[in-house]
């Protein structure tokens, strides 16, 4: 054997043996909770043998509490380069089998090593997250690890899509890089995120909770908002990413991949779905399906806020952004949450040029004590500075209802929506034809001989006026009153329009929006 071919040996053994990562006891108490190895998920995850690793021989360099007499192969995190669709991906994946995952100085250095190359050459970002939190035995040094990527997740925001996937633990500061990116994937039995657990909250403050309940896949998914898709798979967690990583840009200067444009598919027909009585409830997922390419709607943050609807889909084959009431819930009002979830989609779209059609139908805001004094004045005020500040190209189309400050904060004219349109029933008011009634005509009412019947007729004066798109219309709120059969071609002639959109905002360092 040449000497040449004994470094090579040598090489294959040496890759061999980190690729074991903590061991194949601890492989198997990894495959006992339902859980992948990080490699197997990179494999899973990329196009086939797409994956390209480096930094494989880093260890880590903790000298205190014995760490100098340990070995951990690659430090417990894997990072590389792939592909997705073609499409080339940075990608890190925490081994939660070598130290539990833990982060140390070079454990973090070869993720912000990863963060660097992605920004650089301008590729989406992908981080598994399955660590146990910060390496103890090396101190400040693992805290100023976790700085380092905190600022580089700052500094990506917006130039490169930023995807986090938790598969395993993600604790204390940990939890921090998560909320900073652009989308948050969760499985369910298998994530958990947290700023202190369970034992510490016991010892604390002596209440009893067990780690699903505190910070459970579920949790983030339906409570706080701070996880964007749900799976109840690693499998099916995937399959999520990839479809998301096909419908986005790779970058905020370069345009989505465009595929093959397609009509809706024939079920989804526009004007069968919404009934013509404002007041029965319809999914308006529907006539988002009878809009886009396939009827393919990929919504984001599905059980979060659900009377509002976010997501993607494609038209002529091109990424479109859809924020929609969802009249199934809540009448489709809005509220704290839905506004915050609105709000961070509609970024997102400007950020990386993605257009935007807005589909309107709600009372306005909800009213109530609980949302007062939750700040539903800041949180409300998101949607308007979000949708004032976006230069992408914006269509709103006012399917039914359009009252009070949400018919303005649903991308109105007034907030510079390039194209508004409504449908004949639409309904454009300060309120509702009945609230507005009571309180316009009330001296009239109350002195009539037969009050409900002069209340009926003051209402359907009411709707004759103002609850209506023609009053809009006549001072260009409205661009066009359109059949509802028409929406898709509508939308695609003003898509085509302002393709070319050139829309400058006055110089500044920039604003201060109300967080």
């Amino acid at each position: 054997m040449s000497v040449e071919d004994k470094k090579v040996l040598e090489l294959q053994q040496r890759i061999e043996k980190i690729a074991v990562g903590g061991g194949e006891k601890a492989i198997e108490k990894q495959k006992a909770m339902g859980k992948l190895t990080a490699r197997e998920r990179i494999i899973a995850l990329l196009d086939p043998d797409s994956f390209h690793e480096y930094d494989l021989f880093v260890e880590h360099d903790g000298r205190d509490f014995g760490m100098q007499d340990k070995s951990l192969p690659g430090d417990g995190v894997i990072i590389g380069t792939g592909s997705i669709y073609g499409s080339p991906i940075a990608i890190f994946a925490q081994d939660f089998t070598v130290a539990g995952g833990s982060l140390g100085f070079m454990h973090a250095r070869k993720i912000t090593k990863i963060m660097d190359y992605a920004l650089n050459m301008r590729i989406p970002l992908i981080g598994i997250n399955d660590s146990g939190g910060a390496r103890i035995q090396e101190g400040v040094n693992a805290l100023a690890g976790y700085g380092e990527i905190f600022f580089r997740n700052t500094l990506s925001s917006g130039v490169i899509p930023h995807i986090s996937v938790i598969l395993g633990p993600c604790a204390g500061g940990a939890v921090y890089s998560p909320a900073l990116t652009d989308f948050v994937f969760v499985v369910e039995n298998i994530s958990k995120m947290f700023i202190t657990g369970p034992e510490v909250i016991k010892t604390v403050l002596g209440e009893e909770i067990s780690m699903e309940e505190l910070g459970g896949a579920r949790v983030h998914s339906e409570q706080t908002g701070n996880a964007h898709f749900f799976a109840t798979s690693e499998e099916e967690c995937f399959g999520q990413i990839r479809k998301l990583i096909s419908m986005i840009p790779p970058a905020n200067n370069i345009p989505a991949q465009k595929a093959a444009p397609a009509d809706p598919k024939p079920q989804y027909d526009i004007t069968s779905i919404v009934p013509a009585d404002p007041t029965v409830p319809y999914d308006v997922r529907d006539v988002i399906k009878s809009l886009v390419d396939g009827s393919d709607f990929l919504e984001v943050m599905e059980l979060f806020a659900a009377n509002i609807v976010v997501g993607f889909g494609r038209i002529d084959g091109e990424t479109v952004g859809f924020i929609a009431n969802q009249p199934m819930v809540l009448a489709g009002v809005l509220d704290c949450d839905s506004s915050d979830k609105a709000a961070r989609f509609i970024r997102f779209c400007d950020a990386f040029g993605i257009p935007i059609v807005t589909l309107e139908d709600l009372p306005g805001y909800l009213p109530g004590i609980d949302q007062e004094h939750a700040g539903v004045i800041r949180h409300g005020a998101k949607m308007l500075y979000a949708y004032s500040e976006a230069t992408v190209p914006s269509i709103t189309v006012i399917l039914r209802k359009a009252y009070g400050g949400g018919y303005i904060a649903m991308g109105s004219r007034h907030l510079r929506a390039d194209f508004v349109f409504a449908w004949p029933n639409a309904e454009i008011a300060v309120m509702g034809p009945e609230g507005a009634a009571n309180i316009i005509f009330r001296k009239e009412i109350m002195g009539a001989e037969d009050p409900a019947k002069m209340r009926e007729q003051k209402i359907q004066e009411y709707k004759e006026k103002f609850a209506n798109p023609y009053v809009a219309a006549s001072r260009g709120y409205i661009d066009s009153v359109i059949a509802p059969a028409d929406t898709r071609k509508f939308i695609q002639h003003a898509l085509h329009v302002a393709a070319h959109k050139n829309r400058h905002q006055p110089a500044k360092k920039h604003g201060n929006p109300p967080f």
